[in-house]
């Protein structure tokens, strides 16, 4: 085996990005940048559905402190695979606060990888974000 084999081997949750990240760019690719956020949303669950990508949409997650559950809650705006929070910006460019806000969902739903996607730009952005 070689050390491309191993790398390419050991990406959490490969095939399942690969087809998010997919999907997210059939959407760019249709649409560009310029517009909302929902509008990336809504078109990007029409995707979904079209490439049978398991989904929940808006889904409302819970917070913990010190232990106990906070009333208030957040919203991922895709979890897919039942383990890959998808966040969804249409921004001129990712920030580091981006970056911490999905972090912190991955933190709060025990979740261990976050993609986070901006349709702002001239092409599509995306990280992978790891927990």
């Amino acid at each position: 085996m070689r050390i491309r084999d191993i790398f390419m081997t050991d990406i959490l949750y490969k095939d399942e990005s690969f087809k998010i990240i997919g999907a997210c760019m059939e959407v760019h690719n249709e649409l560009g940048c310029g517009f909302l956020e929902s509008v990336y949303q809504e078109a990007l669950e029409i995707v979904f559905k079209d490439l049978n990508i398991p989904y929940q949409r808006e889904k409302e997650l819970t917070i913990s402190f010190r232990n106990q559950k906070l009333a208030k809650t957040f919203q991922a705006d895709f979890i897919c695979f039942n383990k890959i929070i998808v966040e969804l910006k249409a921004v001129s460019e990712l920030t580091e606060i981006c970056e911490a806000q999905v972090f912190n969902y991955l933190k709060a739903s025990n979740l261990r990888l976050g993609l986070l996607i901006n349709f702002g730009e001239k092409s599509l952005k995306y990280k992978r974000i790891i927990m």
